[in-house]
C-alpha cells in the first residue's frame, strides 16, 4: 500500500481510534492501562517492546490481544538455547519438482512477532533480529526481503530466572524503544481476572477487530504531525545527556535514546487527545524509554544503583521547561 491509498486521520481521530483498542484490550489485560499506553505509544511510533517481567503477568496475553485489537498479523516464535537464525528468518529449500531453491518465509514476516522469553536463547539466534527491527528486512544468503508494513516486535524477558539465559547485548537492547514492566496486579485487579475467566466459561478472550493494517499505518503517520517544540527538543537531549554524567553510570543513553524520547512523546501526546507535546509527556516515557540504555557501574552491582534510579534522579535535576514555552 502506498501513502496515497492509506487512509488519512487526524490527531483526534486516531486518537479516538487509540482509545478504543486500548478499551478493547483490556477486557483480556485487567488493570493495566498505563504499561498498556505505553505499549501502544511504542508501536504508534513504529518501535518495539521489551516486556520485562515475572511470570504469569500476562505479557504474553497482551502481545496477542494487542495484535487482535489493531487487525495486524501475529506470529510468537518461542525462544529456546536450540534455536537457529534461520528459524526466525527462513531460508532457502529446495524445490526437486521445479530443480530450484525456493524461499520459506519465517516468522518474522509478520506483523506483530513476540519473541517470547528472547533471553534464553544465544546471541547468534538474538542477532537475527538486529536488521529486522532496524532495517525492516533481513538478509539470507545474500538476497534481501523486505518485511511487511507494519512490521513489531513484542519481546518477553524474565528478570529473575538466569539459569540457562543469555542476556542481551547492548546493541540489542538498544533497539528496543521502551522496556515495559506489568507489576502484580492489585487484589481487586486479581478478584477480576478470576471473575472474568470463570464468567466467560473458556480460556480464550474473545476481542473485536478495531482497524488493520492500513487503520495503524494511518494512526504512525498522525503520530508524525505531533508538534515538538525546541525548548521540548532540547528537554529531551538534556535528559539523555545527564545519564552520561551520574557518577553511577559506565555508560549513558545514546543519541538513540533522546530521538526515543521524542518519538515516544508524540505518540503518549496523541494518546492523551494532543496534537503537540508538553514536558510531562516526555516524563512519562523517560523510565521507559532510558533506563535499559544505562549501564551501572560494575562495582555498584550489590547497592540500590540501577538504570531507572539514573534516570529518576536527571529527572530531579534537569529544569523542565515552562509550559508557556510549548504551547502552540
Amino acid at each position: 500500500m502506498t501513502e496515497a491509498d492509506r487512509p488519512a486521520l487526524s490527531v483526534p481521530e486516531a486518537a479516538d481510534l487509540a482509545r478504543r483498542v486500548l478499551d478493547e484490550v483490556e477486557k483480556a489485560v485487567v488493570g493495566k492501562r498505563e504499561a498498556l499506553m505505553q505499549v501502544l505509544a511504542a508501536v504508534l511510533a513504529k518501535g518495539h517492546v521489551l516486556l520485562e517481567d515475572y511470570p504469569g503477568l500476562g505479557k504474553t496475553l497482551a502481545a496477542r490481544s494487542l495484535a487482535q485489537a489493531l487487525g495486524i498479523d501475529f506470529a510468537r516464535a518461542q525462544f529456546t538455547p536450540d534455536l537457529l537464525p534461520a528459524d526466525l528468518t527462513g531460508s532457502f529449500i529446495y524445490d526437486q519438482r521445479e530443480a530450484v531453491f525456493e524461499f520459506r518465509r519465517g516468522p518474522l514476516f509478520t506483523g506483530l512477532l513476540l519473541a517470547d522469553e528472547i533471553n534464553r536463547t544465544p546471541p547468534k539466534t538474538q542477532a537475527a533480529l538486529l536488521e529486522a527491527m532496524q532495517e525492516r528486512q533481513i538478509t539470507v544468503e545474500g538476497e534481501t526481503f523486505r518485511l511487511p508494513a507494519p512490521f513489531h516486535v513484542l519481546a518477553t524477558a524474565n528478570p529473575i530466572e538466569y539459569e540457562g539465559t543469555f542476556p542481551l547485548p547492548e546493541a540489542q537492547l538498544d533497539r528496543f524503544l521502551l522496556r515495559v514492566s506489568f507489576g502484580y496486579p492489585t487484589a481487586h485487579e486479581e478478584y477480576d481476572v478470576l471473575a472474568r475467566r470463570v464468567a466467560r466459561r473458556q480460556e480464550e478472550v474473545e476481542l473485536d477487530q478495531i482497524t488493520d493494517a492500513p487503520g495503524l499505518l494511518a494512526m504512525q503517520a498522525a503520530v508524525e504531525t505531533v508538534v515538538v517544540d525546541e525548548s521540548v527538543g532540547r528537554y529531551c537531549v538534556e535528559l539523555a545527556v545527564a545519564t552520561r554524567h551520574h557518577p553511577d553510570v559506565l555508560t549513558g543513553a545514546s543519541p538513540r535514546g533522546s530521538l526515543g524520547l521524542v518519538l515516544a512523546a508524540r505518540a503518549f501526546a496523541l494518546l492523551r487527545g494532543r496534537d503537540y507535546v508538553v514536558p510531562e509527556d516526555v516524563k512519562a516515557v523517560a523510565r521507559p524509554v532510558l533506563a535499559h540504555r544505562i549501564t551501572v557501574k560494575p562495582e555498584l552491582w550489590m547497592s540500590d544503583a540501577s538504570g531507572r534510579r539514573v534516570v529518576d534522579a536527571v529527572l530531579g535535576q534537569v529544569p523542565t521547561p515552562a509550559t508557556r514555552d510549548v504551547r502552540r
